[in-house]
Formats: structure tokens, sequence, C-alpha cells
């Protein structure tokens, strides 16, 4: 048996202190296909993270192997200064996907900076760096995307180059507005949203939201509620962000996009778009109607968004996960998988919800008979899971204590059962449950 010691000992060494690793005694993933990973110990496990949602349809996949394999042999790297067919051809699907008329494509290597560069073009665009977000949201980890995270876990400074203005309605079952029905509660989020633009000084750039919230828990408001908003958004002028990094691509098995599920207004002013496609290559990606994306006046290039490796990676990716439609595999396996998951909850007095949409869930936990969030547990289960041979993942902006749970699209009936059995032992195990 490998001793993990030494390599969690030079990590330390070396790396930042707040680099967060999972589990009491860290493991070193190895190499992985379809949707299993195994340990340097020669562990097996199936992975229902997938390197936080980002190997989206398998490890390993063939076609993305072969793609990145091939363009290597070519040519990895020549910058966005010349022309590169992979890139173009990239940006003509997702432009053709995104909804948005007249649509550009940016590419950037995370989520993070693709975030930053929405925030650029809206603050460029409306001349106004006051930007409008979520309660409990998370965008990023760099300077502007942290001043817009709405989750004191992962914001670790109050410093900020943006105005910032949170409104309420992400969150469905907690806050001010959980005992209102749908259509009350949206109205009250309206109201509320309304409020907060009384207090900006003149005009707020964008609004900025993730149809379904990632690292705050999986947490989601009612369908249409930012339709809503965006009537109010239009009659002041102000763009809408819709941040798609983990909600995109068929995820939630209903829509292609998480906008989607809102979208009685027509699609968002901006996209933003990463992990996933790239299903673990670094490829980030903005998209916006021309407008709005030429509105920057200075030269500007990327060394390493649009790489021809990455881009490669993502073409391959992309047209394997529209051929076998991942997306209904998504809404069909992911429906059975909540539906058990739910099942399991009824069982186990420490799930306070089980909530999320497709191959997208969360689990909330609570100490039994309250709204206390339970961390401890969570981490518990975690580790419990990864014993019985089950990766997951954690979040939540009540201090971490909702199990997220977001497996490859291609995942199976019998891998999703497997999944299932595995985490309800878990959840028996730590909270006693005979």
């Amino acid at each position: 048996m490998t001793d993990p010691t030494p390599l969690h000992s030079r990590h330390r060494t070396v790396l930042p202190d707040w680099l967060a690793l999972y589990y009491n005694n860290p493991i070193e993933l190895t190499h992985g296909e379809g949707r299993h990973v195994w340990d340097a110990d020669g562990n097996r496990y199936l992975d229902f993270f997938g390197g936080i949602l980002t190997t989206m349809t398998a490890h390993a996949l063939p076609e993305v192997t072969k793609a990145v394999s091939e363009q290597a042999g070519r040519i990895i790297h020549s910058s966005t200064l010349y022309l590169n067919r992979p890139m173009i051809e990239l940006a003509e699907r997702i432009a053709a996907l995104s909804g948005i008329p007249d649509a550009r494509v940016f590419f950037t290597t995370s989520g993070t900076e693709a975030n930053d560069t929405a925030l650029l073009l809206a603050t460029t665009y409306r001349r106004s760096n006051q930007i409008l977000a979520m309660r409990n949201s998370y965008h990023g980890r760099s300077f502007s995307t942290v001043s817009i995270t709405g989750n004191r876990g992962w914001s670790p400074t109050s410093l900020s180059p943006l105005q910032t203005y949170y409104v309420h309605g992400a969150v469905r079952t907690r806050g001010p507005f959980a005992h209102l029905d749908d259509t009350a509660f949206t109205a009250a989020a309206v109201a509320d949203l309304e409020d907060v633009l009384g207090q900006a000084r003149g005009g707020v750039a964008a609004l900025i939201a993730e149809p379904i919230q990632g690292v705050g828990g999986f947490t989601s408001p009612p369908d249409g509620l930012y339709g809503a908003f965006r009537e109010v958004l239009d009659r002041h002028g102000i763009l809408w962000i819709s941040d798609e990094v983990q909600t995109g691509w068929g995820r939630t098995g209903d829509h292609f996009w998480g906008w989607q599920a809102h979208a009685r207004n027509g699609p968002p002013d901006i996209l933003t778009f990463a992990k996933g496609i790239g299903n673990g290559m670094s490829i980030g990606g903005v998209v916006a109607r021309a407008e709005v994306m030429n509105c920057l006046d200075a030269n500007s290039i990327s060394t390493f968004g649009g790489s021809p490796v990455t881009m490669a990676a993502g073409v391959a990716n992309l047209g394997y996960l529209l051929e076998h439609d991942l997306q209904g595999n998504a809404r069909r396996v992911g429906g059975l998988l909540l539906e058990r998951l739910r099942g399991i909850a009824a069982t186990v007095p420490a799930v306070r919800e089980v909530r999320g949409r497709g191959l997208m869930a969360g689990i909330e936990l609570t100490r039994p008979g309250t709204d206390q969030a339970d961390p401890d547990a969570a981490s518990a289960v975690l580790e419990a899971a990864r014993e019985g041979g089950l990766l997951i993942g954690k979040g939540g902006g009540h201090n971490t204590s909702v199990l997220r749970i977001a497996p490859p699209l291609s995942l199976t009936v019998a891998e999703a059962e497997e999944g299932a059995e595995i985490l309800e032992k878990a959840l028996h195990q730590v909270n006693r449950v005979e």
C-alpha cells in the first residue's frame, strides 16, 4: 500500500494553506475510465463529482483523447494572433447553441476568467462599475469575481473594484421568502430587486446570476424568476449575465442552458461557460451579442485562451455530447437518481432537503429537528462515501453542509443505483440509522 503522507507533506510545504483538500487522508487520483477513477493505492471509485463538474462526458473518452493527441502532433500552441481552425469551429457551434442573436464568442482558460471578462464587457458597455449579484452566489477566485461572490466562505476580502448589490431569490427554501408559494416568492424577489435598484447611484451595469448555484449547494429559484427580473432590468437598460459554468451543456436535463428555465423574455445578454465543455481541458468562455462583445476599444489578445489542443478537445467533446444525447440521459438517469435519493432521505432525519435537476443533485444536512446546518455530518458522509467507493462533493452557503452530486452525463442506470446504495449506507452510518 502506498503511503500518502510524503506527497501530502510536500503539498503542504510548497502550496498555499488555503488550497483546500478533501478527506482526512487526501488521495492522489492516478487514472480514470468512464465514470470511474483509481487512486495511487489501486482503489477504484465511482466518480459522482467529476473534478468539480468538469469531466462532463466520461474519463478517458476515446474521442477526446484522440482529438487531443492528433492536434498535439500537429501544433500545440499559436495564440489568438493567428487564425485557429479548431477555435473557429468550436465558436461557431457554441454561438449557434447559445440562443443569443448575432453572437460572438471569446475563449478563456477558466470560469473565473470568463466571468471576469463578462464583467469587463458589462461595465465598459454600460459605463458603470455597479453590479447586481445574488446572495449565496459564487463566480470565481479573481479579484473582480470574488467581489461579486455572495458566499462568505469563498470571499476572502471585502476590497473590491466593483460596487456590488446583493439580491434575494436564488435560495428557494431559506431566507425571508421561503414560506411563500412560487408565485409570491417571485413577486417578493422582484420587489426586492426594485428596492435595491432604488439604492444604486445612477445606472447599474449588469445582474450576474447562476441559474442553479453550484458552490452555494445546488440551490435555485422558482422557474421564471430571472425572466421576471429581466423585465425590470430591461426597463433600466441593465444587462443580464447568466453564469453557466456549472449548469451548461445539458447537465440539468430539462434544458441545454440553465437560463432556459427562465426564458420568457429570451436569452441573456451575456453567457459565460467553462468546466464541462473541455471534459478536463482548460476551457472557459463568454458569449455575447456583437454590440456588447465589440464595445472594447483597446487591443486585446489571449495567449492561452483558444489553444488549438483545448479547442480540439472541446469540438470532440461537444460533438460526442450532442450525438449521444447526453442531455436526455441526464434527464432520464438524473430523474431516477433524484427519486432514489429522496427515498433515502425519507429514512434519514438529518436530511433537510434533496434538491436539484438532471445530474446535479444536492443533499442538505442539518441537525435533526432543526434548520441548523451540520457541516461535520457532511464531512463525515463524504469520508464514509469514499470508504465505500464513491466520490462526491460538498458545498452550501450555510457552513458547507450540502453534499454535491454531479456525475458525468453518460452515467448509466446501474451506476446511479450503485452510487445511491453507497450513499445510503454512508448516510445511515453517520446518522446511526438502523
